[in-house]
């Protein structure tokens, strides 16, 4: 394990820069699947449907989201193997019985009728799509699982192999539907998101076997802290699982919020756009948090040249996007690129330009949670999940109904101000664990 050897910037290069490719690719899945739908029958309702079914199909993932950063930080031995693989197994199990219980005719009605208010031939197509996705997030769980697994062991390259065939897989199913199935569009992009996780489940399962196969014949090592159980394992995942449920609820309360603003349609037309290519950045971030999980060593060793890295990479992906949103190319970006109109491209150069520096402080509090996980110090992830989650609603509050500033403004500052408080709350815990390990 690099780990366990004397890092070089090279070596966190290099380990790091499959999972950035993987994440990169995902962001491509949404794009290729709507371009499909976009084109078949009906495109407005089976992309609106599609769309639903996604948002829900990700909320029941989304226990299962850090089980990447769990296997990473706590498969080490025999024992830490097989435990930790039965709590995923149940984790999944469960997910699957409750996204069942969803879909049953008096919640789902009460959900997506009564709350959300689609119209019956929207709410049908919905319907048939999560039945679709029904096991897509127990599929996510388990190859999340096992992917930790080869990132601990200095195999990112085979996790970036099981995304390309995730893509490939994802890619001839929709392919396929799309010449001979003669189905909705909402079902072609269900079934082909489907089959890719699923090929790329078993991808992960088969590329880790003989990993599995010398973690099986390791004995089990002593635990600093406490032995691995159910209990230790509930306490350590817990705050995580909960830290992801409330992180995906930021966009859909944005969108409630912009709604009521001013200029609400232009800042929900820009708004995933501006979300999009952001996003692309926040990639840098969310990949180089399990690359420090894996990296930093025992008793935080490589947390110097981690944090240097880490700094490092902030300013790149901030100035990527600073490049952006602050030469012609934003115009390119969103004009023709995008194919916002001349209007809305420049709603949007503002609101990004506002959020340039975001990518850096994505990349600093991803570091930091990584090096909580890594000391097992989970409960302060939630909170600052939890801090971040109220700024930003306490700003879009004050911002739209007091200040009266328009909608994507109101929402681009907001995001800025919540990660500047997680940022702020990580410092603490972070502080006190380096110190306590005597990392220099």
């Amino acid at each position: 394990m690099i780990s366990n050897k004397e890092l070089t910037h090279r070596h966190i290069l290099v380990f790091w820069l499959p999972l950035l490719a993987t994440l990169i690719m995902m962001m491509a899945e949404a794009p290729i699947i709507a371009s499909f739908i976009a084109r078949l029958p009906d495109p407005k309702y089976n992309l609106a449907a599609f769309g639903v079914a996604y948002s829900i199909a990700m909320f029941f993932e989304s226990p299962v989201i850090m089980m990447l950063s769990a296997s990473t930080t706590l498969v080490r031995d025999r024992h830490s193997f097989l435990v930790l693989r039965r709590f995923a197994y149940l984790l999944n199990g469960l997910i699957t019985i409750l996204f069942v219980l969803a879909l049953t005719p008096p919640v789902y009605g009460f959900f997506v009728a009564g709350l959300i208010g689609l119209t019956h031939p929207i709410s049908r197509l919905t319907y048939v799509a999560c039945l679709i996705l029904l096991l897509w997030p127990a599929a996510i769980g388990y190859r999340r699982f096992y992917q930790g697994i080869l990132i601990r062991n200095d195999l990112t390259r085979r996790v970036s192999y099981g995304t390309v065939i995730r893509l490939f897989s994802m890619t001839l199913t929709a392919l396929f539907l799309y010449f001979y199935g003669e189905m909705a569009g909402a079902y072609v992009g269900a079934a082909s998101l489907s089959v890719g996780v699923l090929a790329e489940a078993i991808a992960s399962r088969l590329m880790v076997n003989r990993t599995i196969a010398r973690l099986l014949h390791k004995d089990s090592q002593p635990y600093q802290d406490s032995p691995l159980d159910f209990r230790h394992l509930v306490k350590f995942y817990a705050p995580l699982a909960a830290s992801s449920m409330l992180g995906l609820g930021i966009r859909p309360v944005v969108t409630f919020f912009m709604g009521k603003s001013l200029f609400p349609i232009e800042s929900l037309a820009v708004y995933p756009v501006i979300y999009g290519l952001v996003g692309i950045f926040y990639t840098f971030g969310w990949s180089f948090q399990e690359a420090s999980i894996a990296l930093i060593g025992e008793h935080l060793k490589n947390f110097g040249k981690l944090l240097t890295f880490t700094l490092g990479l902030g300013l790149f992906a901030a100035g990527g996007l600073s490049i952006i949103a602050f030469t012609p190319l934003s115009v390119v970006w969103f004009q023709d690129i995008t194919g916002l109109s001349s209007e809305l491209t420049g709603f949007s150069i503002r609101p990004v330009q506002a959020v340039s520096i975001i990518p850096f402080l994505h990349v600093v509090v991803s570091f930091f949670i990584a090096v909580l996980i890594a000391t097992k110090v989970t409960k302060a992830v939630i909170k600052s999940t939890a801090i971040e989650f109220s700024i930003i609603v306490l700003f879009l509050f004050i911002g739209i109904h007091h200040m009266r500033m328009v909608g994507i403004m109101a929402a681009v500052i907001a995001l800025l101000l919540g990660r500047f408080s997680s940022l702020a709350y990580l410092s603490i815990p972070l502080y006190t664990g380096v110190k306590g390990k005597g990392s220099r």
